[in-house]
């Protein structure tokens, strides 16, 4: 947050306790709905928080944003008329502080989400690895690769793409998958099977998270 003339620009001079429970309810419910572009923000920073005096990331521009809104209302501009120093900055500096631990709370929670992602992948591929292959899409089965078709108890069943397809080849092209999508996305992706007419069915991994998709055989 600026210095005690910035908050002067930014907050003309308003009234005492009415709006005080209204400005801090306002800014707490618009920093709920802008989960998504304080993570943009997040991650375009590289997922570390900037350097300097102000280290968050969008308390400033939600607190203005609901000054502005609050002043758009008809029924306040009149009750927001004077301005108590040095109260009123202290509730100011009190919100935007109850502001910047919800920002870190998100960050928090999205960070713990990551790391469990790459806790599931690496428990992934690393079963993949020591065990017979799991079918990617039931992740309860084990795969069979016969004369180049790929079979699994849950249903799964791919005709021959390849003769020469093995469990092994199988298991590269897998692991090849998942590790190029985790050096892009942290999320862990999923695996499902087209139910094509014409053209023989294929499997597909796919990632909500990042809006991605690939077919894999």
């Amino acid at each position: 947050m600026a210095e005690p003339s910035r908050h002067r620009s930014l907050y003309k001079p308003v009234g005492s306790p009415p709006w005080k429970e209204t400005f801090r309810q306002g800014c707490l419910e618009r920093m709920r709905n802008s989960r998504d572009r304080l993570l943009n923000k997040y991650r375009q920073a590289g997922g570390s928080m900037p350097a300097g005096a102000q280290k968050t990331l969008l308390v400033q521009e939600v607190m203005e944003e609901e000054w502005n809104a609050l002043q758009s209302v008809e029924s306040w501009p009149e009750a927001l008329a004077q301005l108590e120093e040095p109260m009123d900055l202290a509730v100011l500096e009190e919100i935007q502080q109850e502001l910047i631990d919800q920002e870190q709370s998100i960050i928090s929670e999205y960070e713990k989400s990551l790391q469990f992602d790459e806790e599931c992948l690496s428990i992934m591929l690393a079963e993949w690895e020591a065990n017979p292959l799991i079918c990617p899409v039931c992740t309860k089965y084990n795969l069979r690769v016969t004369s180049g078709v790929v079979m699994c108890q849950c249903g799964l069943y791919l005709p021959s793409h390849s003769p020469e397809l093995t469990e092994q080849k199988l298991r590269a092209c897998l692991e090849d998958s998942v590790n190029e999508h985790s050096a892009c996305c942290p999320h862990t992706p999923a695996f499902s099977v087209t139910e094509g007419t014409e053209e023989k069915p294929s499997l597909l991994m796919s990632c909500l998270a990042c809006d991605t998709w690939a077919v894999i055989l």
